[in-house]
């Protein structure tokens, strides 16, 4: 069956006998594998469309299991931001992580829209892109529904005096919660306002953070939160990216 799709390509790998598979995260079909035979150095439309950070439509070959690549066009390209090497670890990053948050061929509209959203941004960003993928990874998480729970103790229920942050329990505890659980290494004192900023970040758009950086401190208080919060609960460990990943 011939269909076809908008698409972003998360990447490429190398297969047997010069073919590659395109890793394609589709508005229609969500993440999905393409094989095909062209390679991104081609001239042709096609070629230019299976470049990684490339936004497409694609013609595919939709057999029982499996797609195969007839043929693309590009709607947007955000190949140049491999030209900047800080804004090539943001995108790798980001494109990483959507990866592992998303399930194999599950339509997810709002998660194509948002990354979508965070490459045009990110184009658009001068320097601090560390703040503009914090907002997209609580966004996420956000719309996949394991976001951390904020709005109350995560052990007792209750709504007041939230300071500190169980990595296990996945989300805010009071003080007198965190008192009865003593010294745990994944328990984390959040008294630089950690609630209202994820709670920002949930609302606005990300087009709000275009000239908003958070203090680098904060930052990386943030950044090891949540890191820690995804490897518990999400099974996402370091990625591959992370290492590359400026502040």
């Amino acid at each position: 069956m011939i269909t076809d799709t908008e698409g972003i390509v998360l990447r490429q790998v190398k297969t047997l006998n010069g073919r590659r598979m395109l890793l394609l995260f589709s508005r229609k079909f969500g993440k999905i594998s393409v094989g095909t035979s062209l390679t991104e150095g081609g001239k042709n439309k096609s070629a230019l469309a299976v470049r990684p950070f490339t936004y497409g439509r694609y013609e595919l070959f939709k057999s029982r299991d499996s797609y195969s690549f007839n043929s693309g066009q590009v709607i947007r390209s955000f190949y140049s931001l491999g030209e900047d090497l800080d804004k090539y670890a943001a995108a790798s990053y980001v494109l990483e992580l959507t990866e592992k948050l998303l399930a194999e061929d599950l339509p997810q509209p709002r998660m194509f829209s948002l990354l979508l959203e965070f490459l045009e941004e990110l184009e658009k960003r001068s320097s601090k892109h560390g703040t503009l993928v914090m907002a997209y990874v609580v966004k996420a998480l956000d719309i996949m529904g394991t976001m951390p729970q904020l709005s109350e103790c995560c052990i007792c229920g209750g709504k007041e005096a939230h300071r500190f942050f169980s990595i296990p329990d996945g989300g805010m505890i009071c003080e007198s919660c965190a008192a009865n659980r003593g010294n745990e290494p994944l328990i984390y004192d959040t008294n630089f306002g950690i609630v209202n900023i994820l709670k920002y970040f949930q609302k606005e758009k990300l087009g709000t953070f275009e000239k908003i950086a958070l203090d680098e401190s904060i930052l990386k208080k943030l950044q090891t939160i949540m890191k820690e919060y995804m490897a518990y609960h999400l099974d996402i460990g370091r990625l591959k990216s992370e290492d590359f990943l400026a502040q």
